[in-house]
């Protein structure tokens, strides 16, 4: 039993119900944001620690054990992914004080925030395949009610489209999981593992495949189902947009990872044949998407999609270097993209627009800010040293030692058309002179909110820096979370014990 595993999803849900029960309170608000996401944070750090020292961490739900309850499971994949959780949340709560007006805060925004973040935070440690489902549905709440604070027309066309996909997906998971528990009787994930482990080759179960592939493919935007992403990220207020971009794709690449490692791995010359197809598809349709876009956080939410291909890449090569390149990347992208639509939101706050051809002559105006962006860009870009050049280079020397020449050569196409986006929006923004007009229409800036602003985006350059200039330590941490994925039986044993007969463990799951 550990108990810590809890506390990375306890302390939004409280963060949140204190924030409601101070809502007339705007300064215990916004303290409460910091402490919690900090909270988050820690206890994120203390769970991998944890997880590092003792291995894999298990704690059941009321004392009923697996599969009779609940799990909460803890692998290394599952709490890297929840301190980059606890860093994403800080730094947004902390861009969020110099950024986000008292309207949005009236309408509740640090709650959803929190209740985001204990979403995300248990869709990282669930071990039951239901479970899963309900805290994708506690996100897709959370972040729905983000995406309209403020019901402007631009945000209430965008979330019609999030929405609607979004419960395209929701409903595909929900049926996959029905007809799962209808072949196997259980919801726990490792159970479910067990069990299909024992049944003979049944068409079935690649058709379930292929669903929970749908379903998580939608949440990840992947290809072809990902227009939903760009269409909607560019509208709500840049605090928002920052917390989408670092945590909700991922959450579905999450899945993806989890359940075809762990669950359907039998069969892999069919299924991720077709994951690596869509790999493909997703950079070329994301990064060709981005090219053709004037505007800047439009520019961002494309190469979302085109990132998200590289991770989806690392899963279908399914070789010990190319998941140890996934999950690289995955550590490496939520920073960076995070720290990216941050940068756009002091353009923004600076200038008043997002539109490429109405600014210029931040170069010369604000040269840290332009510093402080070719730091991710160039990281997004795959350049050396940074973080991005290892990641990229990881996942493609995996392309090539499985012979996937095709889809490698797409990987190194799209980062040379990534480097093009970058240099676009450096060259509009910062390198060219600033439009006579816009120049004079300067809205002013107080020091504490361009401070906290600049120290948030500061702070995840930095992490950027550190990721790349400590890429041996973070790869051995990555070839860690690999090594424990392709060795599903480690995750079983962990949380139904060694004494379980295969086709008994879930004899009588209600």
């Amino acid at each position: 039993m550990t108990p810590q595993i809890a506390l990375p999803i306890l302390i939004p849900l409280l963060s949140g119900t204190l924030s409601l029960l101070f809502w007339r309170s705007r300064s215990m608000q916004r303290f409460i944001a910091v402490a919690g996401t900090a909270g988050l944070l820690l206890t994120g750090l203390w769970l991998l620690a944890t997880v590092q020292r003792d291995g894999i961490q298990v704690m059941h739900m009321g004392s009923w054990t697996a599969p009779f309850g609940i799990s909460l499971v803890a692998d290394l994949l599952g709490a890297i992914m929840v301190v980059l959780t606890g860093i994403i949340g800080l730094a947004v709560a902390l861009f969020s004080l110099a950024t986000v007006g008292r309207g949005h805060e009236a309408y509740g925004y640090f709650p959803l925030m929190h209740l985001l973040l204990a979403g995300v935070a248990g869709a990282f440690l669930t071990g039951d395949i239901f479970n899963l489902y309900v805290w994708f549905e506690v996100m897709l709440v959370a972040s729905f009610a983000l995406l309209i604070l403020g019901s402007e027309k631009a945000q209430m066309e965008g979330a019609i489209k999030y929405v609607t996909l979004n419960l395209v997906s929701s409903v595909t998971f929900l049926v996959a999981v029905g007809l799962l528990y209808g072949m196997v009787g259980t919801l726990n994930m490792a159970d479910i593992a067990r069990r299909l482990a024992t049944l003979e080759d049944d068409g079935m179960v690649d058709v379930l495949a292929m669903m929970f592939m749908v379903a998580f493919g939608i949440k990840a935007a992947a290809f072809p189902l990902f227009f939903w992403l760009p269409a909607s990220y560019h509208t709500p207020p840049v605090a928002v947009s920052a917390l989408f971009a670092g945590l909700l794709t991922k959450v579905g690449v999450y899945a993806l990872y989890r359940v075809f490692t762990l669950i359907f791995h039998h069969s892999p010359g069919y299924t991720h044949e077709i994951l690596l197809w869509g790999a493909g598809l997703t950079m070329l349709s994301g990064v060709l998407g981005a090219a053709a876009q004037f505007e800047f956080r439009r520019i961002l939410s494309f190469h979302i999609v085109s990132q998200i291909g590289y991770m989806i890449l690392g899963l279908a090569l399914f070789t010990p270097l190319a998941i140890i390149g996934g999950v690289f990347y995955i550590i490496h992208h939520i920073i960076v993209k995070t720290n990216l639509f941050l940068v756009s939101g002091i353009v923004h706050r600076l200038r008043g627009t997002y539109q490429l051809a109405s600014l210029g002559g931040f170069y010369r105006s604000h040269p840290w800010l332009a510093v402080l962006f070719l730091i991710p860009a160039l990281s997004l870009a795959g350049m050396p040293p940074l973080s991005g050049f290892f990641a990229k280079f990881i996942v493609i020397r995996a392309g090539i030692e499985a012979e996937a020449y095709g889809v490698t050569f797409i990987a190194l196409l799209v980062g040379l058309l990534t480097l093009y986006s970058m240099i676009k929006i450096w060259a509009e923004v910062f390198w060219k002179a600033a439009p006579e007009e816009e120049l004079e229409a300067v809205p002013a800036v107080e020091p504490r909110a361009m401070w906290l602003m600049s120290a948030t985006v500061a702070g995840l350059a930095l992490c950027t820096l550190f990721i790349g200039l400590n890429a041996g330590p973070i790869y051995a941490l990555a070839e860690a979370s690999a090594g424990q994925l392709l060795a599903p039986e480690r995750y079983i044993e962990a949380v139904l014990g060694s004494g379980i007969e295969p086709g008994t463990a879930g004899e009588g799951t209600p």
